[in-house]
């Protein structure tokens, strides 16, 4: 749909500008006259203008995200204009992407565009939940408080992202070394005492056969093996890109032990934090359900919130509607019902995310304790064969001699 800028007036002569959408002239000057009483002037905006965006940009990081949001509340609680603050935001945030969107935006706003349409044009790469909050944040002209709220949430979100990738990284070096362990022996030592069993002429146990066929295996075929998984990990990539793919996917990865328990928790998580910020943010009750959803990793546990929305639309509570769901955790039904009934649902959401993520952390805790501990037996289960492979010949003719 075109985009018009305008200058009109009112009938005592106050000047205003702005934007709006509309499927023509006439219905956009139409538009106009309900706010003000002349149009001066209406000029469409080129799409390549309007729809700039952001397809360059990179996602942007909740830590930058957080970051920005905290410079926003406290220059606009400094009583600076809007324009002026953004530039002064744009001017003080370390992300290149953010720099550039806001660059943008604040150009949209001079010209008379509101904060949350300019970020709803150009900031494609932008959390919904951003979007959403600075749109409830204008509606109620609270946009302090909304930066606070994003604030808040962004740094949390920052935090846990961080404190995942911290936990991780001892598995995935344990994993990588293992895997450089065993391309090493299988590529290079065990070929080599090939040739010398080979001198030897002598019958070869059991194990030390296995060996070698599992080595002459990943010698000629290796390459072909690699290509292989990596066409089936871009197959299984692709098919998760589908709708249909990616439910069965999903709802996968909940089936699975230990993994799929901690990824219902994280979600029942998200949705948690999402819902809560939208309610305090003044969102109604079917926008926040839909920005919750797909602020939700899980497109199983998404899709099952999204079916609320038939529930709610017609009368019911959403703990209620809830209710039906397979994989939205019980105490996140029933606790959601309970904080409905008393009116505290904003708070009772954000009792239920701190519980959640303390589970989360817990939990995956847990997990890793045990992984660590795996890993290091099966890598040194792994070398004993080895061993046993290529020392029991050699025991076996040295005791024929």
């Amino acid at each position: 749909m075109p985009t018009y800028k305008y200058e009109g007036a009112y009938a005592g002569g106050e000047k205003v500008s702005g934007v709006v959408e509309a499927a023509s002239r006439q219905e956009a000057v139409a538009q106009i006259r309900q706010s003000c009483e002349i149009v001066l002037s209406i000029k469409e905006i080129p799409k390549s203008l309007a729809q700039r965006p952001a397809a360059s940009l990179q996602r942007i990081s909740p830590k930058a995200l957080a970051l920005t949001c905290q410079q926003f509340a406290i220059v606009l609680k400094a009583g600076l204009p809007l324009v002026q603050t953004v530039d002064l935001v744009a001017g003080q945030t370390g992300d290149k992407a953010l720099t550039r969107l806001l660059r943008q935006v604040s150009e949209d706003v001079s010209n008379g565009w509101s904060l949350s349409y300019s970020f709803d044009q150009r900031g494609g790469k932008l959390p919904v939940t951003f979007r959403e909050t600075i749109r409830a944040g204008e509606e109620s002209g609270d946009l302090i408080s909304a930066f606070d709220r994003m604030a808040k949430y962004y740094d949390r979100t920052a935090k846990t992202h961080a404190k995942a990738i911290s936990t991780m990284t001892y598995p995935a070096f344990v994993i990588l070394v293992a895997i450089v362990v065993v391309y090493v022996i299988m590529d290079q030592a065990v070929p080599a005492f090939i040739k010398v069993f080979a001198d030897m002429d002598a019958e070869l146990p059991a194990i030390t056969v296995g060996l070698i066929a599992v080595s002459n295996f990943f010698t000629n075929y290796g390459l072909l093996v690699g290509a292989a998984l990596l066409a089936i990990i871009a197959a299984i990539w692709l098919y998760s890109r589908t709708e249909r793919g990616g439910l069965q996917i999903s709802r996968l990865r909940l089936s699975l032990p230990v993994v799929g328990e901690i990824g219902r928790m994280a979600g029942a998580s998200q949705f948690a934090h999402t819902m809560s910020a939208m309610l305090a943010a003044g969102v109604p009750i079917l926008q926040a359900i839909a920005v919750s959803s797909r602020a939700m990793s899980s497109l199983v546990m998404a899709q099952e919130v999204m079916d609320t929305v038939a529930g709610v639309e017609a009368g019911r509570g959403l703990g209620d509607s809830m209710a039906h769901a397979r994989e939205l955790p019980q105490m996140l039904i029933q606790m959601t019902a309970v904080g409905e009934s008393a009116g505290a649902l904003e708070s009772t959401l954000n009792v239920l995310a701190e519980y959640y993520d303390n589970e989360v952390d817990v939990r995956t805790d847990r997990a890793l304790s045990l992984l660590e501990p795996i890993l290091i037996v099966c890598l040194a289960v792994f070398v004993v064969l080895i061993l046993f492979a290529v020392y029991l010949p050699l025991f076996n003719l040295y005791g024929s001699i």
